[in-house]
């Protein structure tokens, strides 16, 4: 069999693709709105309480911009359009429009409610509402004299009624969506192991960290009868909602037949590859390594589907790659796989890990790499291994310093000290 390199499963979909002469979708057009409008005042903090106090807007921004400025900026109570609050600096150009017309409309329903209000609160109204040919109009002035026009129309009042409903709808949509995802997040939480099955020959532990409220990665430990325990970690094609139902799928097919894996590791993996094949779209591939521990013999018969090599750290210093035997699940409709062994000695470490790990990015440009884990790891060894774990993860964490950007999933396992003669099943 030709040698095959190791990828995560959406290398695979790209190259896949490529082969195939697939065109990937274009680039939705770039979002566009008008982000500030500015207003040239003398004081910004005297500026932003008649804003505030007087008006009745938000303040939404006031940071330090360098160490002469400030960036101050408010919204109206729906949010709409952000005033920047400018203090230019003296004898500019920018200071000689304070005190200007600014050109700033502001809408409302109920424009003699909204004189009367504002009136009372101490701003100076120019023109007070009248009538013009398409509704009424007022002018008022802030405290540095900037003037901004105050109008009420029938035909704005219909807008108005509809910016409120397309509010309330998009805020329903996203609250269900909200509802909806956190559902989902609990759901696959469920998925992963929630007992351990005890070995006395290993100490292990697992964990997954989605980028998104859900994810692609996945890890399991399947009870294949007592002393038989198989290892499970599978990168998914994909991130959110659409890898973690095709994760779902790809953890059904396995708890559903690992019982055959006892019998024949390649043939119960053929199986799995055939039913991802015909119950996915062709975006649904999976990396997968399926390790299979005899605890009595300390022995781990393996396959490796296109996934990451899984690192055995042995104590002595070494360190063995458990490389790939096959491609990716569910690509292909004709697939094999062989089956490789390892023997595992007293203080020897497994590390199976998705590349949401090893390609967490610095914000110098760096990754964490193979080499970072191996270093988090041996650094850390003298751990239990679920403490060890955490400190990996947190390590990770650490060194990105930003957004996590992939799905993590990541499973220690320790060989133990013990007495071979204490095995009942030998």
């Amino acid at each position: 069999m030709p040698e095959i390199r190791s990828a995560s499963a959406d290398d695979w979909v790209r190259r896949y693709e490529q082969s195939r002469g697939v065109q990937t979708d274009p680039k939705p057009h770039p979002y566009l709105s008008i982000h500030n409008i500015l207003v040239y005042v003398r004081d910004q903090d005297e500026s932003l309480k008649f804003y505030i106090e007087k008006l009745g807007f938000q303040l939404v921004a006031d940071v330090a911009i360098d160490p002469r400025g400030r960036w101050v900026a408010v919204v109206p109570p729906d949010g709409s359009a952000i005033l920047a609050l400018i203090k230019p600096s003296q004898g500019s150009e920018e200071s000689s429009r304070i005190g200007s017309r600014t050109g700033v409309t502001l809408a409302t329903e109920d424009i003699a409610a909204k004189f009367q209000e504002w009136s009372a609160r101490g701003v100076r109204f120019t023109q007070a509402p009248m009538p013009v040919p398409w509704g009424i109009n007022a002018t008022f002035l802030d405290i540095d004299g900037n003037e901004f026009h105050l109008i009420q129309g029938p035909w704005l009042i219909d807008l108005l009624n509809a910016q409120r409903r397309a509010v309330e709808e998009r805020k329903e949509t996203e609250r269900r969506a909200a509802y909806e995802m956190e559902i989902a997040k609990q759901v696959q939480a469920r998925l992963f192991p929630r007992r351990s099955p005890p070995l006395e020959t290993l100490e292990y532990a697992g964990a997954c960290v989605p980028a998104r409220q859900v994810g692609g990665d996945y890890y399991d430990f399947l009870n294949l009868g007592p002393g038989n325990l198989a290892f499970v970690i599978a990168d998914i094609a994909g991130k959110g909602i659409g890898g973690a139902l095709l994760m779902a799928n790809l953890q059904a097919n396995l708890r559903s037949q690992h019982a055959l894996a006892l019998e024949d590791l390649p043939r119960f993996l053929k199986s799995v590859n055939s039913l991802l094949h015909e119950n996915t779209p062709e975006a649904g591939y999976a990396t997968l390594f399926f390790g299979q521990y005899q605890d009595a013999l300390r022995r781990l018969r393996y396959v490796n589907c296109g996934h990451l090599p899984p690192l055995l750290l042995r104590k002595n210093g070494t360190l063995d790659r458990l490389d790939p035997g096959s491609t990716v699940l569910g690509m292909f409709s004709d697939w094999a796989c062989t089956a490789a062994e390892a023997e595992l000695e007293s203080g020897d470490t497994l590390l199976l890990y998705t590349d949401g790990i090893t390609e967490a990015m610095s914000d110098d440009g760096r990754e964490f790499g193979e080499e970072g884990l191996i270093e988090a790891v041996r650094a850390e060894c003298d751990l239990p291994v679920e403490r060890l774990l955490e400190r990996v993860l947190e390590r990770v964490r650490v060194f990105s310093g930003r957004e996590q950007e992939d799905d993590i999933a990541l499973v220690i396992a320790r060989c133990c000290p013990v007495a071979r003669a204490s095995r009942p099943w030998e």
